[in-house]
């Protein structure tokens, strides 16, 4: 990421002005984005080869959008000047050691003649297409020069755009049609789709967990408090922000431009234990960090929350692109209330990873023996065959302490260190293809939902007997799981928890739930067979 951002304030004014005129020319629905066909016509001015192209695109388009907004517009420029030059254009180029401040501005064959035209159109046709004069670009600064025409709201520009539209006219009604919202998730808005990548923290007290967001933000943020005992007695989410600040909970789950609204399911129990911290950082512009409070050991201690803490953890796991458990080695111990927690992570196995902290605290021979414990506790909670990613590491401020360690626990420490940041800034480059991938899951989890409802629903009489035969259907859940598997050939391994659903059912009358809309069904199955696929293909590398 901190390449990147080398990349851009290595410009000069007058390259970024020009640049800024290059991008209003190229971006053909003044949108804001070129496409890959605007990048087709575009880069062909600049003679490369369509393989050198192709990788160009590939490093500036990282996270796979479908598009290049300014900031990758111009890294895509300074590509160009690179091969133009004799640079062998490949993924590690960004990190390469170029004088990128003497790069100089690419040649674009026949670019003058186009930029006299459009000018001459731009003038001629002032209302509308705006100012003709593009102003100059600040140094340093990121944001894209401002769209000279509005699209229509349903125009899709991007995969995520396209994501939104498929929820709204095929997803969404099936949700909506058999409570989908109530059962597992609710519904999405516009706000789900364009969060930035999402990394909880999950751990007992006094593990690291806020020691680790403050090492990584080399700063420390509102809100943020460290000790022995529990002090952080409440989820907080800490974003990029235009200054430092704290807002309540109540607050951002009302704010449409944030992703928080599901959170007001919970209750004003929860609310009153979150919160959001904003400042302005780098890698905020990147990542989003959710802290959550010290996992518990202890009945008493669990009956104490006011709110359904397993509930919160799961909504935030669906969310989040990644989740770090951090352990202790002197808390290896995994208590009823981590083992529920962990539990709820189900069917978010590919997001989780292991920390175990503070592991310069004891020595080597130590170390191995509490690995070793580490795994044997996880073996007997995580119910999946293969073992779990383990980072080792003391992930804080503090010089390692090499008395205990020694030099070959130093090293292992720093590999470790740097394997766990790759993950973390590989996160932004996935993003895309996350969000893909939680879309599909949650289309499916709707088709299952729907199935069961509907069955349930047949089930029931049609005039005597209703309050019975309901009691009888929420009792036998288990076998009406199994009759709606056989039925739809529908893998085990997706269906709800079964005791979960009952809970919510029981409030529930199913003689009011709708029968079954095989279009409806037909709808999904479709926009997965055909539209996300068509999608993925009309917004992959242009060059492919």
């Amino acid at each position: 990421m901190k390449a990147v951002s080398d990349w851009i304030d290595s410009c000069s004014k007058e390259q970024l002005t020009t640049y800024q005129e290059w991008f209003i020319l190229a971006d053909s629905d003044g949108d804001g984005r070129i496409s890959g066909n605007d990048a087709t016509k575009f880069f062909a001015l600049s003679n490369l080869s369509r393989s050198q192209l192709k990788q160009v695109w590939a490093i500036a388009d990282a996270k796979r959008q479908g598009f290049l907004g300014f900031q990758e517009f111009v890294i895509a420029m300074q590509l160009v000047a690179l091969a133009q030059a004799g640079y062998d254009i490949n993924s590690d180029i960004l990190k390469a050691e170029i004088d990128k401040e003497n790069i100089k501005s690419p040649v674009m064959e026949g670019l003058d003649g186009l930029i006299d035209t459009t000018s001459l159109t731009l003038h001629s046709q002032p209302e509308a297409f705006g100012t003709a004069q593009p102003q100059p670009l600040p140094l340093n600064s990121w944001a894209a020069p401002k769209s000279v025409k509005k699209l229509p709201l349903n125009a899709v520009t991007s995969i995520i755009d396209g994501l939104k539209r498929l929820y709204v006219e095929k997803l969404k009604p099936l949700e909506v049609t058999y409570q989908f919202n109530d059962f597992v998730s609710p519904l999405l808005t516009d706000s789900d789709f364009d969060a930035k990548p999402m990394v909880m923290l999950l751990g007992q007290y006094s593990t690291g967990k806020t020691t680790f967001i403050k090492h990584m933000l080399r700063c420390n943020y509102p809100g943020a408090h460290i000790g022995p005992e529990p002090t952080t007695d409440r989820f907080v989410v800490v974003m990029s922000g235009s200054d430092e600040r704290s807002i309540p909970g109540n607050t951002v789950a009302v704010d449409a431009g944030m992703p928080f609204s599901g959170l007001t399911t919970f209750g004003g129990s929860f609310l009153s234990k979150f919160q959001c911290s904003q400042l302005p950082h780098p890698l905020l512009d990147e990542i989003t960090f959710v802290d959550t409070p010290g996992v518990l050991s202890g009945e008493k201690q669990r009956t104490q929350r006011s709110y359904d803490f397993t509930g919160v953890i799961s909504w935030f796991a669906a969310k989040c692109d990644l989740i770090l458990l951090l352990f202790d080695p002197h808390k290896l111990d995994i208590s009823d209330e981590f083992k529920r927690v962990i539990g709820s992570l189900h069917g978010h196995d590919d997001k989780i990873r292991v920390v175990l902290n503070k592991a310069d605290q004891i020595d080597t021979q130590q170390l191995m023996r509490v690995y070793g414990a580490l795994m044997w506790s996880l073996g007997k909670v995580l119910n999946t065959p293969e073992v779990m990613r383990v980072y080792i590491g003391s992930f804080n401020d503090k010089p390692i302490n090499e008395g205990f360690v020694g030099p070959l626990g130093q090293e292992l420490f720093e590999k470790e260190q740097n394997d766990l940041l790759a993950d973390l800034v590989d996160i932004p480059r996935k993003a895309c293809d996350s969000r893909i991938n939680e879309f599909v899951k949650r289309a499916r989890s709707a088709k299952i939902h729907a199935y069961l409802i509907s069955h349930l629903r047949n089930e029931m009489p049609a005039m005597m007997g209703k309050a019975k035969a309901q009691q009888r259907l929420i009792e036998n859940l288990e076998d009406e799981f199994k009759k709606v598997q056989r039925q739809f050939h529908l893998p085990a391994g997706d269906f709800p928890d079964v005791e979960h659903f009952r809970e919510i059912l029981s409030s529930y009358s199913i003689d009011k739930f709708e029968k079954l809309k095989p279009k409806m069904i037909q709808a999904v199955d479709d926009m997965l067979g055909y539209e996300i696929p068509e999608l993925l293909k009309k917004f992959r590398n242009p060059y492919d």
